[in-house]
């Protein structure tokens, strides 16, 4: 049995410092922060349950409406409250001001970054606003964090928290729309992160969002994750471009996590870790028609860290290439963990590229050696199909599943798998199946690797 070497981290440390707290109507200060006063914390309720999921769901590609309906929305442009795009004056409070008018504003508003370079520290969007409605939030110019880890008093740079509808969307035609973590100096200090003696903010966060829409923007060099999607419901992440060194470390693009309905569509994704991780009581999630390269793949946790986590139910993966990455498609697990579930997943139509480890079930998931327990991980893996899946990859298992022992994986299915080895003459005979742990009903037809 050959172990893999898996280098990521799915970083939960900082993002389960964000809460489900409704924050008051009689905000201390209209309805943002330029510092989170008390970092919220994640709570342990689960959101409702999605009804039972399709096994072949319809996906679109096209973008979604950004707004709708026809009367003219009153314009909050950060400049005239003082905001300077010349690249190094503060602009939070100037930011802020513009937010709380568009917030409480009877009607509809947008809240405009215009062209220019905006230097800006940490900083909170917070409802609710007028009528339970967020403004638009409309960036053309670059907002461009400070390089100091020093400067982040609360784990995230950016934060929409509590809001209905929100809208953040970039500039279509210029592609200007840059949200640039300056993360280079702080990935100097991983062994900070990896002791955890440091949080690595988290550049974009949602938390407590319903029925949002976020498009057309690029996110650069994050400091820690790009885009987390915390405690939120149906949330549409199209047209985004994330990226990131690949030896940049916990730079995952988006992270999800006790969130519902979140559909990641037609984005480009290469950064130092996941492309995409869904963590724990994640419920209905999409990604499609979306690049992933370089970085670890697309996966599923990790899961069972930590205690009295909520289960995973319904993960779709489809039209998708990952390229040059150091894994495909994996669900991964701690060993020792707690009792959990993570079920009905569909990873299907999908092209890879000079991929390490293209398809991987990893329920032995300990990087840097870490761990302080060697019992199997009890988060029980089930209903799981690989389909339509094809490509290279340069390792010696084209599919690795690595199950717990005490735990059963159940129900995989690998349908139309043709992965070819990009040293194929080299190798003398198959084996490119590598099976470990217990296992209990796995299906293998019209495959090759």
């Amino acid at each position: 049995m050959t172990l893999f070497n898996m280098s990521d981290l799915a970083v939960f440390a900082t993002l389960l410092l964000i809460s489900t707290a409704e924050a008051s109507n009689s905000r201390s200060h209209a309805c943002g922060s330029a510092h989170a006063a008390s970092p919220p914390r994640i709570t342990s309720s689960a959101p409702a349950p999605a009804p039972a999921l399709a096994p072949a769901p319809a996906f679109s590609a096209e973008s979604p409406e950004n707004d709708p309906a026809p009367d003219a929305a009153m314009i909050f442009d950060v400049t005239m409250y003082g905001a300077v795009g010349d690249g190094k004056t503060e602009n939070g409070m100037a930011f802020l001001a513009a937010w709380d008018d568009a917030c409480n504003h009877p009607g509809k508003s947008t809240l405009l970054v215009p062209n220019g370079t905006f230097f800006i520290g940490p900083i909170s969007f917070i409802g609710p606003c007028q009528n339970n409605q967020s403004p638009k939030v409309e960036i053309r110019g670059t907002l461009k964090a400070p390089s100091s880890l020093k400067a982040f008093p609360t784990p995230s740079w950016i934060m929409f928290r509590q809001l209905q509808s929100l809208i953040l969307t970039g500039e279509t035609t210029t592609n200007t729309s840059l949200f640039d973590a300056q993360g280079e100096e702080s990935w100097r200090h991983a062994d900070c992160r990896h002791k955890l003696k440091c949080q690595f903010p988290t550049s974009i966060i949602l938390v407590n969002v319903t029925n949002g829409n976020i498009s057309n923007i690029t996110l650069k060099n994050g400091k820690g994750f790009h885009m987390g999607i915390i405690n939120s419901d149906n949330v549409t992440v199209h047209g985004v471009n994330i990226t990131a060194p690949w030896n940049s470390p916990n730079t995952d693009g988006v992270h999800i996590g006790y969130s519902t309905n979140i559909h990641i569509t037609s984005s480009t994704i290469g950064v130092g870790d996941d492309c995409v991780s869904i963590g724990p009581g994640s419920i209905n999630i999409t990604v499609f028609n979306t690049k992933c390269g370089p970085g670890h793949g697309i996966s599923v946790g990790s899961l069972g860290k930590y205690s009295a986590e909520k289960d995973v139910v319904g993960v779709r993966v489809k039209n998708c290439t990952i390229n040059g990455t150091q894994n495909g498609v994996r669900i991964k697990t701690w060993p020792g963990s707690p009792a959990s579930k993570a079920s009905s997943f569909w990873f299907e139509d999908i092209v890879m590229i000079n991929v390490s480890n293209p398809i991987i079930i990893d329920q032995e998931y300990c990087p840097w050696s870490t761990c302080t327990s060697s019992k199997p991980s009890l988060v029980k893996l089930s209903d799981i199909h690989f389909t339509n899946i094809r490509g290279t990859f340069n390792t010696k298992s084209a599919v690795a599943l690595m199950c717990s022992s005490s735990v059963p994986c159940e129900d995989i299915q690998l349908l139309n798998i043709n992965l070819t080895h990009t040293m194929a003459s080299s190798l003398q005979g198959g084996g490119h199946l590598s099976v470990k742990g217990a296992l209990h009903r796995l299906e293998i037809n019209g495959s090759s690797f």
